[in-house]
């Protein structure tokens, strides 16, 4: 164990929660928070960068209702194959990111992302999408 964190096979620095389905070849990055308490599966290929926080539950309503919304909310989230997600990005609960998208630096992704596209902001927004029909020169093309 390091720095009072739960051992885990992808980074030292990482806090995994719960037991989230992870595919092969995936990387995080470290000071990433990976909550799979609702359900997370993440797929194969993917780059996790430093910095991000992917949650599958919400305690919000319970705090605000004074406790009278004795639960704390969860919604399961998939990340498709080959996914990057860039430092510092957020994923909240209940989201599903399609297949060879792009999520930038700091992004808040609070919706469905279709499958080979490139989201930014705050909140997140699809600005364009990946260009893979040439597999030897990929690209990104802004919409």
């Amino acid at each position: 164990m390091s720095a009072g964190l739960p051992e885990n096979p992808y980074n030292p620095h990482a806090w995994i929660i719960g037991e989230p389905a992870i595919g092969a070849g995936t990387w995080i990055g470290a000071f990433t928070l990976i909550d799979g308490s609702g359900g997370l599966t993440i797929g194969a290929g993917c780059d996790i960068s430093s910095g991000v926080h992917v949650y599958t539950h919400s305690s919000a309503m319970r705090c605000v209702s004074g406790r009278a919304h004795d639960v704390v909310d969860r919604a399961p989230v998939t990340i498709g194959d080959r996914v990057f997600i860039g430092a510092n990005a957020v994923v909240n609960m209940g989201v599903t990111i399609g297949d060879e998208s792009i999520i930038g630096a700091g992004a808040v992704v609070t919706s469905d992302v279709p499958p080979r596209s490139i989201v930014v902001g705050v909140p997140g927004r699809v600005v364009g999408h990946v260009d893979l029909s040439d597999p030897a020169n990929p690209r990104t093309v802004r919409d």
